[in-house]
C-alpha cells in the first residue's frame, strides 16, 4: 500500500475500526476525518460516481440530475460576461468588505423591491458565495446541537445536511403530491416542538416544481408567529414561473422575522459563478443577534469574489430581456415532460409550476425494486440515462419518486423519456 493513502482506501480503514497502516514497514497511524462530515450526503452528486464509470467504458450518458442550464442551451448573458471581463481588466481585484460589495447590496434590495415587493436596505443584506454558503452561515449562526429545523418533505439536501453538521435535527414535514406539492400546514403545525429553531421553505421549490399560493404561505407565517420563530425563505427560482404569480414571503409578512436566501445561479445563468445573498426581514428588530452572527462567519471567510460581485451588479441593474426567453424555453419543456411522463406506464406526475424540476412517481418500488435508488442505478445501467432518486431529497416522503431536471432541449427530452418507457415497459410485465 502506498502512502498518501488513497482516499477510497482510508475510509475503508476508518469503516473498519482501524487507526494504523504500515507502509513500507513504517507504521503510519492514520488520520480520522469526523463522523459528521462523513455522514454527510448529496444524492444529487453521489448518483454522478457510477454514471461517470460508465463514461469511462465509452458509453454516453443523458443527465437529467443536476439543474444547470449552463450544461445545455442556455449561456450567461454578455453584458454580464463583459462586466466581469472589465472588473478584472482594471484591476478591480481586490477583497472586498466581507458582507460584500454596498453597490451590489443596494442592487439587491433595488431588486427586491422591485421583483418582489420587498423593502430591506443594504444594512439588511450580506452577498455570500451562493445559496450554499448561505444556508450553512444560517444554520451554523443559528442552530446548537440537538435544535431541530422545519424543512419540507420532499426538500433541497443542503437544508438537511448542514442542519446535521451543525448536531440539529432536521424535521421535515409533509408536501401533499395530490395538491401539487403544496405544504400540508396541519402537518407543520403538528411537528413544532420547543426544540423548533426554525421553519424552512422553498418557493419556488426544489425538487417538487411547486409554487406556494399566498394564503398557504400566510398561513405558515401566522403558524410561525404564534410560536416566535422565524422563517427562512429559499426564493432562488423567484422569476422562473410558468403557471401562477410568485410573492415573496417577507413580502407576505407583516411583523413575522423572514430570512430571505436567493442568488444568481439560476435566473441570471451563472451557476458556476457561484453569487447568492441572504436577506434579513425584521420589522421587530429580533434578528439582530442572528444577522451579527452570520456577519462574524462571513468575515472568517474573507469575502465574496469581488469581479463576480461587480458582474452581479451589471446582472441586476442591465438589460433583463434574457428571463422571458428562459420562461418560454422551459414552459416548453415543462409541458413536453409533463405530458411524456405521464403517458409511461407506471410513472405519473404532478404539472410543475416554477422552477425546471418534475418529481414523478414510480409505480413497482418495493416490488420491482428495493428502493427508488435502485430503480435510477438499474435505470442508468440499462438506459443510460441519469436520474436522482426521490429518497435522496427525503426518506419520508420522496421514497418511491425521481427527480428530473426539463432544461435539455425538447430533442434530448424526447430521447430520455423514450427509454425510460421502453425500461418501464420491459420490467413492469
Amino acid at each position: 500500500m502506498s502512502w498518501p493513502l488513497p482516499i477510497s482506501s482510508a475510509l475503508d480503514l476508518y469503516a473498519s475500526g482501524g487507526d494504523k497502516a504500515e507502509v513500507g514497514g513504517l507504521v503510519r497511524k492514520t488520520v480520522k476525518p469526523s463522523g459528521r462530515a462523513l455522514g454527510i450526503e448529496y444524492a444529487i452528486r453521489d448518483v454522478v460516481v457510477p454514471a461517470r464509470e460508465l463514461e469511462k467504458k465509452g458509453f454516453k450518458i443523458i443527465y437529467l440530475n443536476i439543474g444547470d442550464p449552463l450544461k445545455f442551451d442556455f449561456d450567461t448573458p454578455e453584458h454580464i460576461k463583459e462586466a466581469f471581463y472589465k472588473a478584472a481588466k482594471e484591476g478591480k481585484n481586490w477583497y472586498s468588505p466581507s458582507e460584500g460589495l454596498p453597490e451590489l447590496r443596494e442592487a439587491i434590495c433595488e431588486k427586491e423591491k422591485r421583483y418582489n415587493g420587498v423593502d430591506i436596505t443594504p444594512d439588511d443584506v450580506l452577498v455570500t458565495t451562493g445559496v450554499s454558503e448561505a444556508i450553512s452561515f444560517l444554520m451554523g449562526a443559528l442552530l446548537e446541537p440537538g435544535d431541530e429545523v422545519l424543512v419540507p418533505g420532499p426538500t433541497y439536501p443542503p437544508y438537511i445536511s448542514y442542519a446535521k453538521f451543525y448536531g440539529a435535527k432536521p424535521v421535515p414535514y409533509r408536501t401533499v403530491e395530490e395538491g401539487g406539492w403544496k405544504p400540508d400546514v396541519d402537518d407543520l403545525r403538528s411537528k413544532i416542538t420547543n426544540r423548533t429553531k426554525l421553519i424552512v421553505l422553498i418557493n419556488p421549490n426544489n425538487p417538487c416544481g411547486a409554487l406556494y399560493d399566498p394564503g398557504t404561505v400566510k398561513e405558515i407565517l401566522d403558524l410561525a408567529g404564534e410560536h416566535g420563530l422565524p422563517v427562512a425563505s429559499d426564493e432562488i427560482y423567484d422569476r422562473i414561473i410558468f403557471n401562477g404569480e410568485f410573492r415573496s414571503t417577507a413580502a407576505l409578512s407583516k411583523d413575522v422575522p423572514v430570512i430571505g436566501l436567493n442568488g444568481f445561479s439560476k435566473v441570471y445563468l451563472m451557476t458556476g459563478w457561484r453569487l447568492g445573498y441572504i436577506y434579513f426581514w425584521d420589522p421587530e428588530g429580533v434578528l439582530a443577534e442572528l444577522k451579527e452572527a452570520i456577519v462574524k462567519l462571513a468575515r472568517i471567510r474573507i469575502c465574496p469574489n469581488t469581479p463576480v460581485q461587480l458582474a452581479g451588479i451589471a446582472a441586476l441593474r442591465g438589460p433583463q430581456d434574457h428571463v422571458a426567453e428562459i420562461v418560454r424555453k422551459l414552459r416548453e419543456r415543462r409541458d413536453l415532460a409533463f405530458k411524456r411522463l405521464n403517458e409511461i406506464e407506471g410513472i405519473s406526475t404532478a404539472r410543475p409550476e416554477g422552477a425546471f424540476y418534475i418529481f414523478p412517481r414510480v409505480e413497482g418500488i418495493g416490488s420491482v425494486w428495493k428502493s427508488d435508488k435502485e430503480f435510477v442505478l438499474e435505470f442508468l445501467r440499462e438506459k443510460k440515462v441519469l436520474l436522482v432518486h426521490g429518497s435522496g431529497f427525503c426518506p419520508t416522503y420522496g421514497q418511491g419518486h425521481f427527480r428530473a431536471v426539463f432544461l435539455p432541449p425538447p430533442e434530448v427530452l424526447e430521447e430520455a423519456f423514450n427509454r425510460l418507457e421502453e425500461f418501464m415497459i420491459s420490467k413492469m410485465r
